[in-house]
């Protein structure tokens, strides 16, 4: 019983009793404080793993999207150059149509200016067959003739004109 009285094994009696007692609330403690860390990290790691799933779907809707623009553009290349096609093939046929009608106007003023040509050359040989036969009537005709076949013009004149 000597060790009862040896200050040493009270101490360390003491101190097995002050860990006990202190082993349960620090135990808590520590593992509340550890299940809270672990919860608050199976939180986080819930909150990743949605935002990891929410930025696939996200993906994926662009992707789909994507390749919705791409297939509607590819439709509107197709369409333009259909259209670019068209519009030539119609650009061609106006050109074509165009170039018919100016030939068409040209040979028209050709013809218009040949008939003025014509027109004017026999009015100018008019003219000068009218000259001609009265430099010859007034040279080779006397005076009574003169006034006869002046008579009988004028009498031609209204009977023409009537």
């Amino acid at each position: 019983m000597e060790e009862f009285s040896n200050p040493e094994f009270w101490v360390a009696i003491a101190f097995v009793l002050v860990v006990a007692l202190a082993y349960k609330p620090a135990m808590r403690s520590i593992t509340g404080s550890l299940d809270a860390r672990a919860d608050k990290i199976r939180t986080q790691i819930e909150e990743a793993r949605k935002l990891r799933e929410d930025a696939q779907a996200l993906l994926a809707e662009y992707q789909r999207k994507q390749r919705e623009a791409m297939a509607e553009a590819e439709k509107i290349i197709a369409q333009a150059r259909v259209d670019a096609a068209r519009m030539k093939t119609e650009a061609e046929k106006d050109l074509e149509h165009a170039l018919a009608r100016r030939k068409q106007q040209a040979l028209d003023r050709i013809a218009q200016s040949e008939a003025q040509a014509l027109s004017d050359v026999r009015n100018t040989a008019v003219d000068i067959a009218l000259a001609a036969a009265e430099k010859l009537i007034t040279e080779s005709l006397d005076p009574a003739k003169k006034a006869a076949l002046a008579d009988k013009a004028i009498n031609e004149l209204q009977g023409r004109l009537n």
